[in-house]
Formats: structure tokens, C-alpha cells, sequence
């Protein structure tokens, strides 16, 4: 299937984007990309009413054929992406995947729900699509590990765009050289730098949403006509000569090697605690030691033993993390993490409000908490979580998480992914028995002829 006779990475991927059927996908990418859609329409419920989603379905109100999921409101393709994207990603708790950690469904169900709904599309094209680009944004993502965040970039807003251009390009019969070209466009349309970690606002956020969108205008543009750099991923000023660390070199031959043998997306994470990925092994090492602890007053201090590359996102400013400014900002904050999972034996959406977190005694409990750098951390290969509690009394306790629980290496079952559906939809007000009717529509949704009455 693959072909050698083309001269840049994305022809490359475009040649085999283009020749794939939905025959060729497996039934376990498939029932992986299933358990995708249904986290993320879960999210999309379950943030309806947060003010950063209001706030956006007042601003961008263009009327469409695309549903808000939620909402029972319709906008512009573009506009159902950006809102529903941002709304899959906006309290931190979609999928995820390891090594550099992006965030596929945010971008990708919104985008191929949008396409699929404007233009009227089958399941099994809603399928092909998100298969494609979610494959593209997961090998992507290992082409350089870190270096896209060490620059100073999103992972998921720059690799999400590329994504979600091919997967909308698959989805309106674009041929393989528009394909190439829709990539291209999509490389001057990616953006999202990090600097929401200094006070825990809402760009982040709005990241997946807008590389959703950006992904509809450019495989529409490229399919007009119009036409976008072949070397936007490998060349002097493309992708990962612009939004990476050079000091980490690219080896582009994850975007050409076994493509549609082996796929990187089989093995996308969910997330069982609704904060950023490298946080989560250590909020499963506070909730091990729960029991051990009959009072949090009587705890002297934390240490955790962290990988280097996770400081400067979830560890600084320590003063700001262990009393963070809003309950987003919480989300990136290992120490309130382990506060309020110690105290609370979870970490859902209930434990980052603003409620939450003007609780004085949590607060304390964070300041607590700080960190030393673990030269043998396996980050970004694996995430772990390593904790050690000093006592007033002079005893210590310690727990370890090798792995990410719902990661690859330790994948949730369906029982897990359906309580969290149901949790997130509830957290919204959503009646059970609404609830079991969206789960049996989403289970069927690669089948089903039309996608419009989804949301």
C-alpha cells in the first residue's frame, strides 16, 4: 500500500490518507475510536454550561447545519468545530497520548461531526476521516518528543490542525495531491503557544477547537484549487524547523513507516482524573495512601520525585502552584493535585471549582507539597507518579504509579469509560434515561446513515 516514488513526508502520508478504505481499518482501531467519540460528546455535555462556552456561543453565532452539541443549537461548520473542540478539551480531562502528550479527540470528533453534518456524510466516512487524522496528530507527536512544548507551542494545537485537514480531506474526496496542499495551508494556519500556565487561563483551551476549524477552511481551500507548501513538516522553515526545540532532532520516519500496519491511535489514553496527563500517577499515589492518613494536619510535608521536562508546566512557579489562581490553573498544579485527591480519594469535575478551591484547609495541604527531580524518570517514554509523606511525628509513608492508569499500559475497562460518560453528563444535568439514549446512539455511530441528529 505504501509508495516510495514521492518526494516529501506529506505526499507520502497523502498516498496512503488517500488509497485507504474503511475495510482496511481494524476492529480495534475501531472500537478504540468509538470509545474516543464517547468521552469526547461526553465532555462536549458535560461543559455546555461553563462560562468560557457560553461565552464563545454568543461570539461565534454564524447559523449552519452543524450542531452544538447540547446546546439544540446550530451554527457554521467552523464555528461547531471551535466551540465543540473547546468544549471536548476545556476542563482537561479528554484523551490523551503518550510521549508527547496531545490531545486527538478534542480536535478530531468535532471536526469530522462538523464535515459529516454539512455535508451530509455517512458513519463509515465519519470513520475513515477520524482514522486518518487521528493517526497523523499521534505520529506526529513522536516525530520529535517534547520539542514542540519546549519551544514554547501546544502540541495539540499545531499537530491537531494537521489532523483534522486530512481527516476533512478524506471526508470530501480530496484527491492526494489536494490532500498535500490542505496540509500545507493548515501549517500557516496552526497556532497556540503555552503561556496560559503563568495564571491558568483559557487559551488552552480553545487550541483543539480552532485546529478543528482550521483543519475545515484548509481542505476546503486545498480542494479549490489552491495550493500549500509539499515540505511542511520536513522543510527549512516547516513545522518542526518553526514549532520545535532544534535541539531535538525529527525522525520523520514515523509518518512514513508501517502506515496501516501498525496504528499509533490504538493506543490514545483516557483519562480517569480531570486534570493535565503528567499529573494524574501522582493523584493515584494520593489516593493509594488515603486510608493511611487519619488527619492531613498532622502531615509536615510532600516531596514528589518528578521528570525534568514535566517542571516547567506542572511545578513553576511553585508559589503559583500550590495556591492557584483559578480552578483551571489548578488542573496543571501536581501539588493541588495531590491535595485534593489526598483529602477528597478523587480528582473529577467536582474538585476544580471555584468552591473548591477556597477551601482554606486544601490550600494549606498544597503549600505543602514540593518536588525533587528524579535523574531515572522515564518521562516522556512513560509517566509515572512517586510521593513521599513526612509526618509531624517524624514517620513517613510513600507511594509509586508506574504507569498512566488508562494508558497502554494500563488501559481502563468499559465499564470505567461508561461511568465517566455518565458522570461528566450528570455533572451537567443530564437524566439517566437521556443518557442511556446518547450512549446507544454513539455505539452505533459508525453504522448509522446520517449523522444529523447527533446532539
Amino acid at each position: 500500500m505504501n509508495k516510495i516514488n514521492k518526494s516529501s513526508v506529506a505526499e507520502f502520508f497523502s498516498d496512503w490518507a488517500y488509497s485507504i478504505q474503511v475495510k482496511d481499518i481494524p476492529q480495534s482501531v475501531k472500537k478504540k475510536l468509538n470509545i474516543i467519540v464517547m468521552d469526547s460528546i461526553g465532555l462536549m455535555i458535560s461543559a455546555k454550561n461553563e462560562p468560557y462556552i457560553k461565552s464563545l456561543v454568543e461570539a461565534l453565532d454564524e447559523k449552519g447545519d452543524c450542531s452544538l452539541i447540547g446546546h439544540n443549537k446550530k451554527v457554521s461548520p467552523f464555528n461547531a468545530s471551535i466551540i465543540n473542540g473547546t468544549a471536548v478539551h476545556g476542563e482537561d480531562f479528554d484523551d490523551t497520548f503518550e510521549g508527547t502528550p496531545v490531545h486527538v479527540g478534542a480536535v478530531m470528533v468535532p471536526a469530522m461531526l462538523a464535515v459529516a453534518q454539512a455535508r451530509n456524510l455517512s458513519g463509515n466516512e465519519f470513520l475513515k476521516g477520524l482514522a486518518i487524522g487521528s493517526e497523523l496528530i499521534c505520529r506526529l507527536a513522536l516525530v520529535a518528543p517534547t520539542a514542540v512544548h519546549r519551544q514554547g507551542f501546544h502540541p495539540t494545537a499545531i499537530f491537531g490542525a494537521f489532523g483534522a485537514s486530512i481527516g476533512i480531506s478524506s471526508a470530501i474526496g480530496n484527491s492526494s495531491n489536494q490532500m498535500v496542499s490542505s496540509l500545507g495551508i493548515v501549517g500557516s494556519m496552526a497556532s497556540g503557544i503555552i503561556e496560559y500556565l503563568a495564571e491558568g487561563t483559557s487559551t488552552k483551551r480553545l487550541h483543539p477547537g480552532w485546529a478543528a476549524g482550521c483543519g475545515w477552511q484548509s481542505a476546503n481551500i486545498g480542494k479549490s484549487g489552491f495550493v500549500g507548501p509539499r515540505t511542511v513538516f520536513e522543510g527549512t522553515h516547516g513545522v518542526f524547523n518553526t514549532f520545535a526545540k532544534a535541539t531535538i532532532k525529527p525522525n520523520f520516519s514515523y509518518l512514513t513507516k508501517d502506515l496501516g500496519s501498525r496504528w499509533e491511535c490504538e493506543k490514545l489514553a483516557i483519562k480517569p482524573y480531570a486534570c493535565g496527563t503528567m499529573a494524574q500517577p501522582f493523584i493515584d499515589c494520593s489516593i493509594k495512601l488515603k486510608s493511611e492518613i487519619s488527619n492531613v494536619n498532622e502531615i509536615d510535608r510532600i516531596v514528589a520525585r518528578v521528570g525534568e521536562g514535566t517542571v516547567h508546566r506542572l511545578w513553576e512557579p511553585l508559589e503559583e502552584k500550590q495556591n492557584p489562581s483559578s480552578p483551571y490553573g489548578a488542573k496543571f498544579s501536581v501539588p493541588y493535585c495531590i491535595a485534593v485527591s489526598l483529602i477528597d480519594g478523587q480528582a473529577g469535575l467536582k474538585q476544580f471549582t471555584k468552591k473548591r478551591l477556597q477551601d482554606t484547609s486544601l490550600l494549606n495541604l498544597a503549600s505543602k507539597v514540593s518536588y525533587e527531580i528524579n535523574p531515572d524518570d522515564e518521562y516522556p517514554k512513560n509517566y509515572t507518579g512517586d510521593i513521599t509523606i513526612f509526618n509531624k511525628n517524624g514517620t513517613t509513608i510513600s507511594a509509586n504509579q508506574n504507569c498512566l492508569r488508562g494508558g497502554k499500559l494500563s488501559p481502563l475497562k468499559e465499564e470505567e469509560v461508561y461511568k465517566k460518560f455518565e458522570e461528566n453528563l450528570k455533572f451537567s444535568n443530564v437524566k439517566s434515561d437521556e443518557i442511556t439514549k446518547l450512549c446507544g446512539k454513539i455505539n452505533t455511530i459508525f453504522n448509522i446513515k446520517n449523522l444529523e441528529d447527533i446532539g
